[in-house]
């Protein structure tokens, strides 16, 4: 008896070694192969969406810088449509990958260009000879009707109240989308600015040109950026709508936003992008404010009221509460970054829709890099206020 129960243990003893031999080797293979086959989680992981750039390339891209020459002739067909389309944000299924993109996010600063010596001197011999004019600043900041923050010039034949206007809702609502929702453009395209910070202009300076890096585009783009950045994905539009012809440029950009609106009926706000004109042949000023130790032009943005009673204008005040609320952020969060909002009797095609607003940044006596920086402060601005206007 006590030999068979030897042998039975033996038996078992060796069942035993070869069941754990065999796990073993079950063990070693599932660790190969998890290489290969991602478990469930592994999965999940592999479905994060990374944020994408996407732009539309002309079809003529020629740039040129020589002025441009406002005359009455017919406009020629426009095909220097430049569609800035931007980043489509897709939240990670993890938390980490989400603070990654936000942090993404705040790093997108404005990428400063200063003029070294080289430039300048090269500047100053290029218009050796010439007559050099003042160049005066100025920072207004206070208008004739007041709330809080919020200064206003208003020189229309209504009286509106400011605080009543910023409690009530916008004509519109941003959607978490990645269909186009606001669309930049420029009337006078051509719009352009000194090139450099000295304290003067030459006899020969035509803020014109119809180079899109050096004219109003260029500040148009950075406004875009940002937007663009925050996930409010926009266009920006460069048709020259002033050259060759001057007249007419109003009806002109019309036609081009309203193409636009046809092709995207996603679009809620349209935003055209000018600069002032300040001075005279001899003496200009320019506004300015500073920020973070670096100048900047200051912004006015105008909103027009309906005195004549025009049939396709009558959500103005829409229109106007927009300009309030832009007016209000700016001011909490750059100082001195707008003058008085300008309130008066016109349209200058406001009444596309409630999101209709009409910008000058800063004056052709600003340098191209005062404007670009207040583009890009600006872009920051429209950020926050249409990001609320989700919440209405």
């Amino acid at each position: 008896m006590k030999k068979t129960n030897g042998h039975l243990q033996k038996i078992l003893a060796g069942l035993l070694s070869g069941l754990l031999v065999l796990t073993a080797v079950v063990c070693a293979a599932v660790r190969l192969r998890q290489a290969e086959l991602p478990s469930d989680w592994n999965l999940m992981a592999a479905e994060t969406v990374f944020p994408t750039v996407g732009a539309n390339v002309p079809e003529s891209s020629t740039q040129e810088s020589e002025p441009v020459q406002e005359s009455d002739e017919p406009a020629v067909q426009e095909n220097s449509t430049v569609t800035a389309d931007s980043s489509q944000i897709t939240s990670s299924s993890s938390e980490s990958s989400q603070k990654k993109q936000n942090s993404d996010m705040k790093e997108n600063t404005f990428e400063a260009s200063e003029p070294t010596e080289e430039e300048l001197q090269e500047y100053a011999a290029k218009h050796e000879g010439e007559e050099e004019y003042p160049v005066n600043e100025f920072t207004i900041t206070q208008g004739n009707q007041g709330f809080g923050n919020v200064q206003i010039k208003n020189t229309s034949s209504t009286d509106i109240d400011i605080k009543k206007e910023l409690e009530s809702r916008l004509g519109f609502a941003i959607e978490d989308t990645d269909k186009p929702q606001v669309l930049i453009y420029h009337t006078h395209t051509s719009e352009s600015f000194l090139t450099y910070d000295t304290g003067y202009f030459y006899e020969s300076f035509y803020p014109r040109t119809t180079d899109t890096s050096q004219n109003i585009c260029s500040v148009g783009e950075e406004i875009a950026k940002q937007l663009n950045a925050a996930g409010i994905k926009t266009i920006h539009d460069t048709t020259l709508h002033d050259y060759p012809s001057y007249n007419g440029a109003y009806d002109r950009s019309y036609d081009t936003v309203m193409s636009y609106l046809e092709k995207y009926p996603s679009i809620k706000v349209t935003l055209d992008i000018h600069r002032d004109g300040i001075g005279t042949d001899t003496q200009k000023t320019k506004p300015v404010f500073t920020v973070n130790g670096k100048k900047a032009a200051q912004i006015m943005i105008l909103s027009g009221y309906n005195e004549d009673g025009w049939e396709g204008f009558k959500d103005w005040e829409y229109n106007l509460r927009f300009a309030l609320q832009i007016q209000k952020t700016a001011a909490e969060m750059y100082p001195g970054m707008v003058r008085p909002l300008n309130f008066s009797d016109f349209m200058y095609n406001m009444n596309i829709n409630t999101g209709s607003l009409l910008i000058e940044m800063g004056a052709e006596s600003n340098t191209l890099e005062e404007v670009r920086y207040a583009g890009y402060l600006l872009g920051n601005v429209l950020a926050e206020v249409l990001k609320k206007s989700r919440t209405e």
